[in-house]
């Protein structure tokens, strides 16, 4: 399903509301990247601007699937405001810059779709910086270090979602990595419906996940988890001081996962400085490789729908499937 149209007229009144009526939005620019919501730059008379986040269904590529609606489940998809609201809520108590709200709306009488209007941050990502200056961004990187130190060391009750677990809820599963092991079993069924290497091995990926699964000793305690935090999802302020986007997976999990995820997304080099001690090697083990399934699962299945950037998401399944078979491969 193609996004709707936004346009200027269309999201005026939203500006007002937020604003005032001292200002009159001049320009919509749709931003690339997102694809569970819509993400545009609103530039007022002034030239300063805003960023507006819609969560409609033509704004969201992905082919719908099973556990979309779960909460209840740590792995389904972080779509709406109100996980925003939330994530956005527990980061800020933990004194972590995110973009300032300025409106939220649920009504659907000014925009057919629940909204928010936040701070922009319009220079670079810090990957971007990272990638043009290394040295200009090192201080930006310990400060993003100190913010994955303070969300490591809160510790909710349970595992789950934040909007779920801060609500009172609780999630599936009786653990951390059971919760991930049925995960990964999911994501190996739909990988190996889509890639012949995973299909192929699928017998023995499925016997390593059991193994993995039988060397973690419990454990729980429940930190702060972004997610998909990649440098690609960490603004700058005018300080330099990172600010964290694209939240609404945030929840309460083993601190292994979010390393994981870093550890696959960059180069050593740019994971090195936000490194810890202490991990534990057998969850680090089971989540390396669920992610790799999920990375493998994923990108085909949004393959399926209308989604822009294709090349770049074969890509990331092709290479995610090949470091999963080899995780398995036989001599």
């Amino acid at each position: 399903m193609a996004p709707r149209q936004v346009t200027r007229n269309q999201l005026a009144d939203v500006v007002r509301a937020a604003l005032g009526g001292g200002r009159r939005l001049e320009a919509v620019e749709r931003l690339a990247g997102g694809s569970r919501k819509g993400v545009c730059r609103l530039t007022l008379d002034d030239a300063t601007t805003v960023i507006a986040y819609l969560w409609e269904r033509s704004e969201n590529y992905w082919p719908t699937s099973e556990s979309d609606d779960d909460i209840r489940c740590p792995f389904s998809p972080g779509v709406g405001l109100d996980l925003f609201e939330a994530a956005h809520a527990r980061l800020a108590a933990l004194g972590l810059r995110v973009p300032e709200i300025h409106l939220t709306d649920r009504t659907r009488t000014r925009y057919p779709a629940d909204l928010a209007l936040v701070e922009d941050f319009p220079g670079e990502s810090l990957l971007d910086l990272r990638e043009r200056d290394p040295h200009g961004a090192a201080a930006s990187v310990v400060r993003l270090a100190d913010a994955l130190t303070a969300m490591a060391g809160h510790r909710g009750p349970t595992f789950g979602k934040v909007a779920l677990v801060d609500g009172g809820g609780t999630s599936r599963g009786t653990s951390c990595e059971a919760a991930a092991f049925d995960f990964a079993r999911r994501c190996l069924t739909e990988a190996a419906a889509r890639d012949r290497r995973i299909a192929d091995a699928h017998d023995r990926l499925e016997q390593r996940l059991r193994e993995l699964l039988a060397a973690v000793r419990p454990r729980a305690e429940y930190a702060v988890v972004h997610g998909e935090l990649g440098f690609d999802h960490v603004l700058l302020d005018r300080d330099g001081n990172p600010v964290l986007i694209d939240i609404e997976d945030l929840m309460y999990f083993d601190v292994e996962w979010e390393h994981v995820f870093l550890r696959l997304r960059h180069p050593a080099e740019y994971y090195r400085p936000l490194a810890v001690e202490g991990l534990d090697e057998d969850r680090l083990a089971l989540y390396t490789l669920t992610q790799r399934l999920s990375l493998t699962a994923g990108p085909l299945r949004l393959l399926e729908g209308d989604f822009a950037d294709r090349e770049f998401m074969r890509a990331v399944a092709a290479h995610h499937s090949a470091e999963a078979v080899a995780l398995v491969a036989t001599d």
